[in-house]
């Protein structure tokens, strides 16, 4: 399961980078600004989770491939061809980065669910889903906050809500079922239901 989980973590990574990177070139920020906000988005969630946890220094510091990952991958978003095609207003660049944030959102909501599981003597539901949770949404906040933007995940369609159902899906399937089915399970949920708030555009009762 350790290949499988490492996989999950590098599409997690570079998914993440791209839409990070992405609102980097759309605030028409310099390189140095694409490569940050990519790393951010990437990265921002684990780090939360590790210290929330205990594990210091976080292992992006200890183990930095998916800091390098997410760097080359905003490198490349940063160049022109790459940029000005997913800067389209049309579909196929607008579900190319649906489909990547939802993915990031998808894993690495299962990768800190799991880091609850492993790094904690007997973690209750609660702290699970949250790691869960905050992995997922942290590095997002993060990078909206640094892009002076209102976080995605408080104004827009079903985003936090559908990593929290996944959450709380693979906490109460972990024992139950195993790590293995649990992620899978988790990884779906999370993503299928924000393909659905996209394509329905599902929304939480907000102030009008």
């Amino acid at each position: 399961m350790f290949v499988g989980t490492t996989l999950l973590e590098i599409l997690g990574t570079i998914a993440f980078a791209v839409s990070g990177a992405m609102v980097a070139v759309q605030k028409k920020m310099d390189i140095f600004g694409v490569a940050i906000l990519g790393l951010t988005t990437a990265v921002g969630g684990g780090v939360i989770r590790d210290l929330i946890l205990g594990c210091k220094p976080p292992m992006v510091f200890r183990n930095p491939i998916y800091a390098v990952l997410a760097l080359i991958v905003s490198l490349i978003v940063f160049r022109r061809p790459v940029r000005e095609f997913l800067s389209r207003k049309e579909r196929v660049p607008e579900l190319i980065l649906l489909i990547m944030d939802s993915l990031g959102l998808a894993i690495f909501t299962t990768v800190g669910v799991r880091a609850g599981f492993r790094y904690v003597d007997e973690p209750t539901m609660f702290l699970s889903a949250f790691v869960g949770v905050i992995t997922g949404v942290g590095g997002g906040i993060m990078r909206d906050l640094m892009a002076e933007n209102t976080p995605y995940v408080f104004v827009r369609h079903f985003y936090a809500s559908a990593s929290l159902i996944g959450a709380l899906t693979m906490a109460i399937l972990w024992n139950p079922l195993g790590e293995t089915a649990s992620i899978v399970i988790c990884t779906i949920v999370v993503f299928v239901l924000r393909i659905l708030a996209a394509k329905y555009r599902w929304r939480l009762p907000r102030v009008d």
